[in-house]
């Protein structure tokens, strides 16, 4: 969801009275395309964050602290130069288009005092923060810097003029029902009422349409040619109930999470929204407030979202390559199956060396391995002696079974690597937050496959010597072993059910944390998370609910999950053995019991509901 027209007029109507007159002290850019303003205030210091990004532009009070990149960029230090010690007078927004205007006065250079502009353009990927002389209408900087190469409508260059973006057309909140409705007089009957809304009036984005023709009575597929009179009527109604701030004294901000437990909201809003009841619902003290934690929790995930698929790449270019050495593997493997038959053919031909004719190029001789006594005909090199024919043949029976030794040897470690990379695999896809990210991020270099790269460097633990060492060498870096954070849950009956993140969690739980008579679960030959539930001394099972619930879990954390009738293997911990230089979360066994479950859905809910911090 993004910050339309209306809900940026109703967040500059709270702010522009907090932060009038607040002097400017210090200027941060964090990140490529934000800037945060510490502000000095009668009440406290403030800092004000402008984002324009493609993806999340927006503005309002943080107590976020980002780090600062060592050396400032060039639009930073420009706004340094000119804003440092300023005041602001005023923030304002041109009718509801989404460009924010901040007012500011200091003194320039000369000692001169001037008013400057700084406009903060939220329009998507064309997103600007632009600083503005307004005595002469000059542009001192902009944070995207772009010429009529790539827009003809207007260039953002220092001293060129400030034009503002172009005009959609769209008419501004309108108190006349009959002039509101003569703007729907000369549109297609054909078209839908929300996309007439979302064509004609300003500030008005697709969520708050839809709201418009809900709280009028209509739905999302309501056409022009339906509405009458009194549908009209609704309609105003509803759009000056919405889309007036000027009008609207008091609101009341929302925020909308899912129902899964501990998901970030999907959306916000400045008073309840009719198409967001049936999702959890939470009322923050003001409207900023509202804006900074929805796009804080979207920060976090989109964050989250890029480290997983840097890391998810690293997996899966192994896995291509691992798939093209099974394969060829693979046809190595039938080649010499197929080539074990030459052994039958130097015994054959051994046993037939007088009916060889010299120079013969082939001979066809009975199979006296077949009851039959069939003939098989056997090629022969002409430039070969009978004997030696035989001997060639035993030799391409023996590279054979050489190979097919080998090459076994090498498919199962390949089968092994395979299995544990899908397991890397679904750790990755569980994983929930940047702390379990960076686990597997420093298993994949304890086990060579990152060594020498920068990937992550900003959030993960990477190699910064700058060296490109071997691809497959193992480089020091703190063992993951030394920092176990596993899921904790309660089942039902108040007991303890830990759940591994990543193999390295795993490992622990199960060849660590776990006591000898403790009960140990995964999913049956299928990636997944070990999952431990302890017991008493004495104890050689828990009750069945737990059992039950801690299966689900095990399920739930797999490849499974979803899937019914899941085999989940069960045995107690002392029967878990870690074979020689086997891969992080991998263990064999021999005793084990095997319960066969589809998870309910409102058991599921339950136990998620319950995890614990760490222990």
């Amino acid at each position: 969801m993004a910050l339309d027209g209306v809900t940026l007029a109703y967040l500059v109507k709270e702010l522009a009275p907090q932060l009038k007159g607040a002097r400017i002290d210090k200027i941060f850019q964090p990140e490529k395309e934000e800037i945060h303003l510490q502000l000095r205030l009668s009440q406290g210091n403030r800092r004000l964050l402008l984002n324009a990004g493609a993806t999340s532009p927006r503005f309002h009070l943080t107590a976020e602290n980002k780090k600062n990149p060592p050396s400032p960029p060039m639009f930073c230090m420009i706004l340094r130069k000119h804003l440092e010690g300023g005041k602001i007078i005023s923030i304002s927004q041109r009718e509801l288009e989404r460009v924010i205007t901040f007012e500011i006065q200091n003194y320039n250079d000369r000692g001169d005092l001037v008013t400057l502009h700084l406009y903060l353009e939220i329009m998507g990927k064309h997103s600007n923060l632009i600083l503005v002389d307004q005595g002469s209408g000059t542009i001192l900087d902009g944070l995207k810097r772009y010429s009529h190469a790539l827009s003809r409508y207007r260039e953002v260059l220092p001293g060129r003029t400030y034009l503002a973006p172009p005009s959609q057309g769209k008419k501004p909140p309108l108190k006349d029902e009959e002039l509101w409705r003569q703007t729907f007089s000369i549109d297609d009957l054909d078209r839908k009422i929300t996309k007439l809304l979302l064509t004609h009036f300003a500030g008005v984005s697709p969520e708050l349409a839809l709201e418009i023709a809900i709280q009028a009575g209509l739905s999302a597929d309501t056409y022009l040619h339906q509405c009458g009179d009194i549908d009209f009527s609704r309609l105003f109604q509803a759009y000056q109930r919405l889309c007036n701030p000027e009008d609207k004294t008091e609101i009341q901000p929302c925020l909308y999470y899912p129902p899964q437990p501990k998901s970030p909201p999907i959306a916000f809003t400045f008073i309840p929204f009719q198409q967001y009841q049936t999702l959890k619902k939470v009322s923050p003290d003001s409207l900023n407030e509202t804006v900074q934690c929805f796009y804080s929790a979207k920060s976090v995930t989109n964050n989250l979202e890029a480290k997983r698929g840097s890391l998810r790449k690293i997996v899966q270019e192994q896995q291509t390559h691992l798939h093209k050495k099974l394969n060829v593997y693979g046809e190595a493997i039938s080649e010499a199956n197929s080539n074990l038959a030459y052994q039958r053919w130097g015994e054959l031909l051994t046993a037939n060396l007088h009916r060889i004719a010299p120079r013969s190029k082939e001979v066809s001789v009975e199979d006296y391995y077949d009851p039959a006594l069939s003939s098989v005909l056997i090629p022969l090199d002409p430039h070969l002696s009978a004997i030696d024919n035989a001997q060639r043949y035993y030799k391409l029976y023996n590279k054979a079974k050489a190979t097919l030794l080998k090459t076994q040897q090498f498919q199962e470690a390949a089968l092994d690597e395979a299995n544990y990379l899908n397991s890397l695999q679904v750790s990755l896809d569980q994983a929930s937050t940047l702390s379990e990210l960076e686990e597997i991020y420093v298993e994949l270099m304890e086990q060579g496959y990152v060594a020498g790269k920068h990937l992550l460097k900003d959030t993960f633990k990477a190699n910064k010597s700058g060296s490109k060492s071997k691809p497959r060498q193992k480089p020091k870096v703190k063992s993951s072993k030394e920092m176990p954070h596993p899921r904790i849950y309660r089942s039902s009956q108040d007991r303890i059910i830990y759940v591994g993140k990543n193999n390295a969690q795993n490992d622990w739980l199960s060849l660590r944390k776990g006591k000898p008579n403790d009960l140990w679960l995964h999913v049956k030959q299928i990636p997944g998370s070990h999952v431990l539930v302890p017991l008493e001394e004495g104890e050689e099972f828990p009750d069945d609910a737990t059992l039950e619930e801690a299966a689900a879990l095990a399920i739930f954390y797999s490849q499974s999950r979803g899937s019914s009738q899941v085999p989940v293997d069960y045995t107690h911990v002392k029967q878990l053995k870690k074979p020689n230089s086997a891969k992080p979360g991998m263990v064999v066994y021999e005793q084990n019991w095997t319960l066969y479950l589809t998870p309910k859905p409102e058991i599921l809910e339950r136990l998620l509901a319950t995890e614990e911090g760490i222990e």
